[in-house]
């Protein structure tokens, strides 16, 4: 553990024993994310909370307060926050339990798990005011896409795109990016998925990680849920989950009765991919520039996600053709060589 790491392991154990009032307390890790965003468990009186640790330069905790604050309002079980020091970036929040959607989907209980999930969505899409939210806009719908060809194509497969390949690449983004400019706009929570749901006594689920929230496309968290980078379910029964999320957004009014179940499962496949296109460069993304390998180990289902629904859609056939003439042969879980 290097000084700066030490000093800050310091400065969080002191913080959280005085804002407890209990000078022998001490902290285990809980958990770690994709950012510099660490989670902390504290056992005090019988009680057991999380200490948050956002370094305010790397990860600024407001955003995560702000959003927090507006979901609990609208009815989400969120953590609710004990005390906070917005200056040294921790927050002492509610333990919800280690027991996350992940684990503890399997053919008998995904139908209730992800019935009570999509009832959470459909309290955020229906409560939530998305106004002040910045924008899943087509330049961030751009960037989003662009960092497959950066850090999957050209840092781990070696390959850098030609004029023509380049000519592929943005008519398959141009389909991508249109589906989801013509979706209705709503709260996105962004990262509404098993890793980040979890299973609680009163109010399932309980829901981390909210933060990136943004104001986008009404399929997106419904695609985070059920294409989940993950887990993967048969497409018939999640074509069903589908089907009947679409119902309860028409009967509450927030899409058309024209919007019919072919017309709602393109939004939903063509947005699940431009998610799965983003996250199969920002997985390589994890490991190349920040020293993250975990994420590796994910990657041949974020793929496979990708190939299989730009396969359902002759528009995209180009697009999937280059990406398997590239990867044919290719361990997708190997970091390539520096």
């Amino acid at each position: 553990m290097d000084s700066s790491t030490q000093d800050r392991a310091t400065a969080r154990l002191a913080w959280t024993r005085r804002a407890l009032g209990d000078p022998t307390l001490t902290l285990a890790s809980a958990s770690a994310d994709a950012s510099f965003r660490s989670y902390w468990r504290a056992q005090h009186q019988g009680q057991s909370w999380i200490v948050m640790d956002s370094p305010p330069t790397q990860e600024d905790p407001r955003p995560w307060l702000a959003i927090g604050a507006r979901l609990a309002a609208a009815g989400l079980h969120v953590p609710a926050v004990h005390a906070q020091d917005l200056e040294q970036g921790f927050l002492l929040i509610e333990d919800l339990g280690s027991r996350l959607y992940l684990p503890a989907l399997n053919e008998q209980s995904a139908d209730a798990l992800y019935s009570d999930a999509m009832d959470a969505l459909l309290r955020m899409q229906t409560r939530m005011d998305c106004s002040g939210l910045p924008p899943f806009d087509h330049a961030m719908l751009v960037s989003g896409l662009e960092v497959m060809p950066e850090w999957f194509l050209s840092r781990h497969l070696g390959h850098t795109p030609s004029c023509g390949e380049w000519d592929v690449l943005e008519a398959a983004f141009d389909v991508v990016i249109r589906n989801a400019l013509q979706q209705p706009r709503c709260f996105v929570h962004r990262d509404f998925h098993s890793r980040n749901l979890l299973i609680v006594e009163s109010n399932n689920p309980g829901i981390i990680d909210f933060q990136g929230a943004l104001a986008g496309p009404i399929t997106y968290d419904l695609a985070s849920l059920l294409r989940d980078a993950y887990i993967v379910w048969p497409r018939e029964r999640v074509e069903i989950w589908v089907e009947s999320y679409r119902r309860l957004l028409v009967d509450a009014g927030l899409i058309d009765r024209e919007i019919d179940r072919a017309h709602f499962l393109r939004w939903f496949d063509l947005t699940g991919l431009h998610r799965h296109i983003r996250v199969l460069g920002q997985f390589y993304r994890l490991w190349y520039r920040d020293g993250k390998p975990g994420y590796l180990a994910d990657v041949p289902r974020v793929y496979h996600y990708v190939v299989s629904v730009a396969r359902s859609y002759p528009e995209l056939a180009d697009f999937v053709a280059l990406l398997e003439r590239h990867t044919q042969g290719r361990d997708l879980t190997k970091a390539a060589a520096a």
